[in-house]
């Protein structure tokens, strides 16, 4: 699609720059794409500055603007508090997710943007239905679900071809245990 032809510009919650190429690619034909990279569940810091690191080169690679949130873990931890010891996709995944869709609706409406969505559906480990029950609270929020027709496939396809660190957890201290 012609520039002007697109629908306007989409702010996509973006956990790490694997996950986010597939995104991309499906939004770009319609969607002028910004990345937002908040993701102050991560840990230990320097956990989050590679992921942070890899984001920035996607952005690079495919010519895209990246905004920024700021790194705050203990605000996170607070908002989490209690469900420490819930397992991977149980209700401390549910207020995660909230966390940083609530970021992301903050920074969509600071920058004047009508929609935002997350690349966090396309991880075959997380619950689509889970984070769109958490994102719905927002407005402006668009629930796509981007592991559909191999989105997940296509991302770590994409990652290889980017060269871009693949992490082996989802991002928490507490997602860490075996």
């Amino acid at each position: 699609m012609a520039p002007e032809t697109k629908r306007g510009k989409i702010l996509l919650h973006t956990c790490c720059g694997p996950c986010a190429t597939a995104c991309v690619e499906r939004l770009a034909p319609d969607y002028e794409v910004i990345l937002f990279f908040s993701n102050s569940n991560l840990a230990p810091e320097t956990e989050y500055l590679k992921r942070l690191e890899h984001a920035r080169r996607l952005a690079k690679i495919l010519n895209i603007e990246l905004r920024e949130d700021v790194y705050d873990h203990r605000s996170w931890l607070e908002h989490v508090k209690g469900l420490e010891n819930e397992p991977e996709r149980g209700k401390r995944c549910e207020r995660c997710f909230a966390f940083s869709l609530a970021r992301t609706a903050a920074k969509a409406g600071e920058l004047g943007i009508p929609a935002f969505t997350t690349s966090l559906s396309v991880s075959r480990y997380k619950s689509s239905s889970t984070i769109f029950s958490q994102g719905r609270a927002y407005q402006g929020f668009m629930a796509i679900d981007f592991k559909k027709n191999n989105g997940y496939a296509r991302s770590i396809e994409l990652s290889r071809q980017y060269g871009l660190y693949r992490q082996n957890y989802c991002g928490c201290e507490f997602s860490m245990r075996p």
